[in-house]
């Protein structure tokens, strides 16, 4: 594979006005092998120390359970991974030979409908549909989905702190700005209304591409958009460029409620406070 291998720490700490009893949470930390990526290693630690239960939800992400049953005013969960990255094989480009009538069959549409339909994050837009059908316009789905991604990445100015975790693509488009979970979530809007198949992507983007071996760069969760048009091929709409050695994916869903990092509840505590780093390494 002709790519890099980067270490990934995802480090997030919950402190609590006063003892939490109990907390549960969920973490969907954990890098997947795939075509494109090979996982070295991964581990993940919390402070105070807890069992910890793995399994594979159901949209193919791996997670990790755990709870705590003693009294805590700080909690912190750190994800380590390795990974080795790589350009998509030339063989998996995206198949611009799938048309449109292939895409409207009852076995695309039986086999991929939960990738279709509207979500709370990614409800139907009227404006951005119309927008989606005009850009179609001469083009099969595969160049559809490149001129819709690039088309978001114009229009959205990225600003963080204009939009929240509880943010809809409606929301980030009326704004016209957002981070990169509004940029792959108004992407989905346009894509199922036009009739492709598409999925949100969590993971990690090298901020660096000239990174030096060695080199730690501080980072941030990132996202992206996954189509279907005869194979599923991943593109980036935040920055506008193809899936890349600097990408390492996480997990995979329809938006982002299905993918979040680290999700719970505790008892007690009174309130917390959050605190979230990600540091990248190229490491070859």
């Amino acid at each position: 594979m002709n790519g890099w291998q980067v270490r990934v720490v995802h480090r997030t700490g919950y402190k609590y006005a006063s003892p939490a009893t109990q907390s549960y949470n969920e973490a969907r930390l954990t890098p997947r092998s795939d075509r494109r990526q090979s996982v070295v290693a991964t581990r993940i630690e919390t402070t105070p120390a807890t069992r910890a239960y793995r399994y594979t939800d159901y949209w193919g992400t791996e997670v990790t359970s755990f709870d705590l049953h003693a009294p805590h005013t700080e909690f912190t969960v750190v994800a380590t991974s390795v990974v080795e990255t790589g350009e998509t094989p030339e063989t998996e480009e995206p198949r611009y030979d799938t048309t449109w009538k292939e895409l409207k069959s009852d076995a695309v549409i039986d086999e991929h409908t939960e990738y279709l339909q509207p979500t709370k994050y990614t409800p139907r837009d009227r404006e951005l549909a119309s927008v989606a059908k005009q850009l179609r316009k001469g083009k099969d789905p595969a160049h559809s989905v490149l001129a819709i991604s690039e088309w978001v990445h114009d229009q959205l100015t990225y600003r963080p702190g204009s939009t929240g975790v509880h943010s809809t693509a409606t929301d980030a488009w009326r704004a016209r700005e957002g981070v990169c979970q509004d940029y792959a979530h108004v992407t989905l809007v346009m894509l199922r209304a036009i009739g492709i198949p598409a999925r949100y992507v969590s993971g990690y983007l090298h901020t660096r591409p000239s990174a030096a071996l060695g080199e730690t760069v501080a980072g941030e969760s990132h996202a992206w958009i996954d189509a279907w048009t005869g194979g599923w091929w991943a593109y980036d709409p935040t920055n506008a460029i193809d899936i890349g050695p600097r990408h390492v994916w996480v997990a995979l869903g329809r938006d982002y409620k299905d993918v979040a990092p680290l999700k719970g509840i505790f008892t007690g505590g009174k309130g917390s406070t959050l605190d979230v780093s990600v540091q990248l390494t190229r490491l070859a």
